[in-house]
């Protein structure tokens, strides 16, 4: 069916009427005619029956551009019949670390070491690409906290933006996990209680932001917002070296215990992510989480009608401007001495 989105515009329709009912007529004043011609001049005579009918059309023209100008003022569009939206589903907002620590080489992907950011960009973006039904959410931090897309069924979007996060547009010196919890809390509280569900992963330990990751953690619980937390990174290794045996623990600064804590007063799970296999099998995890029925959503698709009755308009308009070019009159004008003639002369009388 077809909607018009400001109706209201419809009380202009007699606005041309109104002008020339209301406002004063120009005056007429005496003045002389200047014409380098004076013989063609006798011609308008025969073509005045012409160029009555002519300005007939064009008022007719005229009132036609008019009310489709209105008409496209009115923003007509076509509204399509009801899409039934998913309603069954969880809102998951997902916080993931880009700080400088997510640099580290210490996991493998397809066979070669890649960066922490890389092996979740690669694990996460397939479990946004399988969260059909679901509203997706992103948030990136690292000293700051900053939402990359609010709640939305786009699962495209989210995988475009989390694929296009890259470690330095934040301030990465620093690890704001507070923050990110904050941030999600304030995204998920609006939402159906039983579906608030926050994924955050990270790598480090709490040392920036306005807000402690307990304190966040006690405004979710309150809030009845359920958060899983994830820490990534390899486990400590040794190694021979030229001084004897050498442990190296890329994830020295994983806060487990916080995680652990967070995780456990809301409701959740934290879980530990060591390689791509470990990180795959917890997302596979949380693809188990019951959906939780929430109140049916519909979606009527629209497109914009305008441009058609504007385009109408406007070739109206061309077609005026060309019908008062006087061409039988241009085209039988021949040079003449010019001379003056008073606004009230007779032409055949000037002629002779």
């Amino acid at each position: 069916m077809i909607q018009f989105l400001w109706p209201w515009v419809f009380v202009l329709l007699p606005l041309p009427w109104l002008c020339h009912a209301l406002l004063p007529r120009a005056a007429n004043r005496d003045a002389s005619l200047f014409v380098p011609f004076f013989k063609s001049m006798s011609r308008i005579e025969s073509v005045a029956p012409k160029v009555g009918a002519r300005n007939r059309l064009i008022a007719v023209l005229a009132i036609f551009a008019w009310l489709l100008l209105v008409l496209a003022a009115s923003r007509p569009q076509w509204v399509g019949d009801p899409v039934q939206l998913p309603t069954t589903g969880r809102d998951l907002m997902l916080a993931v670390d880009i700080s400088g620590s997510m640099e580290a080489q210490d996991i493998q992907l397809n066979g070669q070491n890649a960066t922490r950011l890389q092996v979740v960009k690669s694990v996460v973006g397939d479990f946004v690409e399988r969260r059909t039904g679901d509203r997706l959410g992103l948030i990136l931090f690292a000293a700051r906290a900053y939402t990359q897309a609010p709640l939305t069924f786009d699962r495209d979007t989210v995988q475009t933006l989390l694929v296009e996060a890259e470690i330095g547009i934040i301030e990465e010196n620093a690890t704001a996990i507070g923050d990110a919890i904050g941030l999600g809390v304030k995204h998920l509280r609006e939402r159906p209680e039983a579906s608030r569900i926050l994924i955050l992963l990270t790598d480090g330990v709490n040392n920036a932001g306005e807000v402690t990751p307990v304190q966040a953690g006690d405004l979710a619980m309150r809030e009845r917002i359920k958060i899983y937390t994830i820490g990534i990174g390899a486990d400590a290794s040794t190694t021979n070296s030229l001084f004897g045996p050498r442990t190296i623990n890329p994830s020295a600064d994983l806060d487990e215990d916080t995680l652990t804590r967070i995780a456990v007063n809301t409701g959740g799970r934290y879980f530990r992510a060591r390689d791509r296999e470990e990180l795959e099998e917890i997302y596979e995890i949380l693809d188990q989480l019951e959906p939780v029925e929430q109140e049916a959503e519909t979606f009527r698709p629209t497109s914009a009608l305008f441009f058609y009755p504007l385009g109408v308009a406007m070739a109206f308009s061309f077609l005026i401007a060309l019908l008062r070019i006087p061409w039988g009159i241009l085209f039988s004008i021949r040079r003449e001495p010019r001379g003056v003639v008073p606004a009230d002369a007779n032409l055949a009388e000037v002629e002779a």
